[in-house]
């Protein structure tokens, strides 16, 4: 009869290290990186109720009121005035659950201005040129941050000290500041000029991040069999360490999107973005703040959208950020604690038995 064989690896059911890393490999098992990479995003319950949210206020926005010269299903629009019903106030009930009188939508959810207009008409376009600002300044600086940072990262010496130099520049001043000396340049000529400008100077802090990751990625083995097989450094990066480090790069550039619209709120508050008879939600709310004190709806829906929005892409971002670091972990629940604990148990046991025979 032979000696019993000790365990080697005893999983233990109130949790570990050992457990858990069992539990995360046998989950991801067969799955390439971009499966991974999905199934942590949709797992994660603040990316996806910010996922759910920009989506239900991007459709809300550019259906209801059309885009593009097609037509929306809302029958008033932001520029021409009406009659003031009502005294201008939202008609908008609440349920009785809630302490209204009956859910009611109404002529104007969200009230009329001082002439008429229809402010959720309003809303809807201040936040269709709030998110078309967004996306703009975010893949202009995402592209400027990217080549910058990737060719400073590769190529080092000269390259590297004058670029990043010049990024060092960029980051001595503040991005309001030169975002206001632009935005009253540019703000004038729509908001298409306006994101261009703000995107020419919110590029550096991805420039720094993507040189570091192509200093680490230059040292890498494929890197060095792509020299040797004899492609050019713009193959290499284009094809082996962009891809690697596109991580780093979508990641930030959702947060920066988030940044972004919250500057060009702040400057068309400020009067130095968006410009009259373009509508933003930042130019409503510094139209509407003379009438905080007797008619608050006119502030509140412009900034209850600002919010939202920005929050949306920041909770979509936090999920990204944990779905591409591998370092990140799903810490598994108990149920599946316990059931990789009784699975690691018979294991064992099957391994004693076969021993004693």
């Amino acid at each position: 009869m032979s000696t019993p064989l000790e365990p080697q690896h005893h999983l233990d059911p109130t949790g570990g290290d050992t457990n858990e890393n069992a539990i995360e490999l046998k989950d991801v098992e067969g799955l390439s990186q971009g499966q991974i990479v999905r199934r942590r995003f949709f797992r994660h319950r603040g990316a996806l109720v910010g996922l759910i949210g920009i989506v239900v206020v991007a459709l809300l926005a550019y259906t209801s009121i059309g885009a593009l010269g097609l037509p929306g299903w809302w029958k008033f629009d932001h520029v021409a005035p009406n009659d003031v019903v009502n005294g201008g106030r939202p008609s908008l009930s609440l349920p009785v659950w809630l302490g209204g009188n009956g859910f009611a939508i109404g002529d104007h959810p969200f009230g009329q201005d001082e002439i008429g207009r229809d402010v959720f008409a309003r809303v809807m376009k201040g936040t269709q040129t709030s998110l078309n600002v967004m996306v703009v300044i975010s893949l202009l600086a995402a592209a400027l941050g990217m080549v910058v940072g990737a060719i400073s990262g590769y190529f080092r010496g000269a390259a590297d000290q004058g670029l990043m130099r010049l990024t060092d520049l960029f980051l001595t001043f503040p991005v309001i500041v030169i975002g206001a000396v632009l935005g009253n340049i540019a703000g004038g000529g729509g908001p298409f000029l306006l994101a261009l400008a703000l995107g020419a100077v919110t590029w550096p802090t991805l420039a720094r991040l993507v040189r570091g990751e192509f200093l680490t990625l230059r040292e890498r083995e494929f890197v060095d069999a792509a020299k040797v097989a004899g492609a050019s450094s713009f193959r290499i990066m284009r094809k082996h360490m962009i891809p690697n480090a596109m991580g780093v790069i979508i990641v930030n550039t959702t947060l920066l999107a988030s940044q972004a619209v919250l500057l060009e709120t702040s400057l068309s508050y400020l009067g130095f973005g968006i410009k009259s008879p373009d509508v933003s939600l930042g130019t409503m709310i510094d139209e509407y703040q003379s009438a905080f004190a007797t008619r608050p709806f006119l502030f509140w829906w412009p900034g209850v959208f600002i919010i939202i929005i920005a929050l949306a892409v920041n909770f979509i971002g936090d999920g990204l950020r944990d779905a591409f670091d591998p370092r990140q972990k799903r810490i598994p629940s108990a149920r599946k604690m316990r059931l990789a604990a009784a699975k690691g148990d018979r294991g064992t046991e099957s391994n004693v038995s076969g021993s004693v025979q």
